[in-house]
């Protein structure tokens, strides 16, 4: 949920962009990058048959740290930018191996010929005999539907309206296949969607665009699963969001705005708003996108995305998530008293987050974000084990793309 440009913010016909085309899954060199056959969550905590995405090992890259620390950093950063041309330092990271992906809003989108002009951009820089990734791009939109959408078409029908239709499953599953084919088809592979919260009062956080499927966490599930199953089936990657969920906010709790405290209990937390993400996991979901709102229950004073405790102990430990982490914006305001760009990236991958979304519409602030991970794991502060993992991570799920 970002401030000026939010990674869910509610616009008509906004977009994003793009998978890139098919190219070779490996880095080059030869070592491997663990001794372990399988990547550890960042954090370093086990599981035993973790739920979700478990990212091989063997579908990664070899030699990840063939990288320099700047390239190891920028892996995990997810850039934006304004109008319609992907300026030249965005292609110039791309083409050196220091960016993951691209978030797109409507401001970047004219049309769909002119997004699949700038998806071959993309695509020619990421090719780049400088860049030693050898993966396909994360290109990511808010296609969730109903209101929250960046392309016109698919779905049509919000989260609200699947809840209410006369048959739930089978809309669910519509949309997320609608979904997939529509974003595909201008190149895009990532979707940060389904919203999993479940929300408590009508007209709160949520409900007010619409954007919870029910107040019943067993619905929810159901619905959530169908969409994330249909879409992921279709080719295009699903985001679980706002773990571990927004619906107890209310109307005016927004963490775009400013902080948000949750008074919940843990199980509450655990026997409502998690359930959905449970069921996801179990139905595969890729990616996780984690709330700036505050938990007390599990961790007082601390933004669920900054706190290992939510990440690593329930994302991580209890539900035994083992795909891919992923920041909501970083210039939220809700995180105004943890510093700059920079120093809120160090906390959030010190948290156990692997992908940084910076949606501000400046190439630069993602590059402040690329250096404050690049300082933070040359210096040792960001374990390098736990940093490589989550590298490893999201190359494994571009390689999949």
């Amino acid at each position: 949920m970002p401030c000026p440009r939010p990674s869910f913010r509610v616009v008509g016909l906004a977009a994003v962009i793009t998978a890139a085309a098919a190219m070779a899954l490996a880095l080059g060199g030869a070592r491997s990058l663990a001794s372990s056959p399988s990547p550890m969550p960042a954090g370093g905590a086990s599981h035993v048959a973790p739920a979700g995405v478990a990212l091989d090992a063997s579908a990664a890259p070899a030699s990840l740290r063939a990288l320099t620390a700047r390239q190891m950093a920028g892996q995990r950063v997810i850039y934006s930018y304004t109008g319609l041309t992907p300026p030249a330092s965005l292609l110039s990271l791309i083409s050196h191996g220091e960016a993951a992906g691209v978030i797109f809003f409507a401001d970047n989108i004219a049309g769909r010929a002119q997004l699949r002009a700038v998806v071959r951009t993309l695509q020619r820089a990421d090719q780049s005999a400088a860049n030693p990734v050898r993966a396909p791009l994360l290109l990511m939109t808010d296609q969730e539907g109903g209101l929250v959408r960046r392309l016109p078409g698919a779905p049509q029908l919000s989260e609200k309206q699947i809840g209410l239709a006369a048959h739930p499953a089978a809309a669910a599953a519509a949309a997320g296949s609608g979904a997939a084919k529509n974003l595909r088809d201008v190149g895009l592979n990532v979707n940060l969607a389904p919203v999993l919260d479940v929300y408590r009062k009508a007209g709160d956080f949520d409900d007010r665009y619409q954007r919870s499927y029910s107040r019943s966490a067993s619905v929810a599930s159901t619905l959530g699963a169908e969409f994330v199953t249909t879409q992921q089936r279709d080719g295009v990657a699903a985001t679980a969001k706002h773990f571990p969920g927004l619906g107890a906010a209310t109307r005016s709790q927004d963490t775009d705005t400013g902080p948000v405290t949750l008074h919940l209990s843990a199980t509450a937390i655990r026997d409502v708003d998690e359930l959905p993400y449970k069921s996801a996991m179990a139905h595969g979901v890729k990616l996780v996108m984690v709330s700036w709102a505050v938990y007390p229950a599990l961790k007082p004073g601390r933004p669920a995305g900054l706190s290992g405790a939510v990440v690593q102990g329930e994302l991580r430990g209890r539900l035994g998530f083992a795909g891919v982490t992923i920041t909501d914006a970083l210039e939220a305001k809700a995180l105004a008293s943890f510093g700059t760009i920079g120093h809120r990236a160090e906390l959030a991958a010190g948290a156990g987050m692997d992908l940084i979304l910076c949606s501000q519409g400046n190439v630069t602030q993602g590059e402040h974000a690329m250096d404050g991970l690049s300082r933070g794991y040359s210096s040792g502060v960001l374990g390098g084990a736990a940093f490589e993992a989550s590298v490893q991570r999201v190359v494994a799920l571009r390689s999949g793309l």
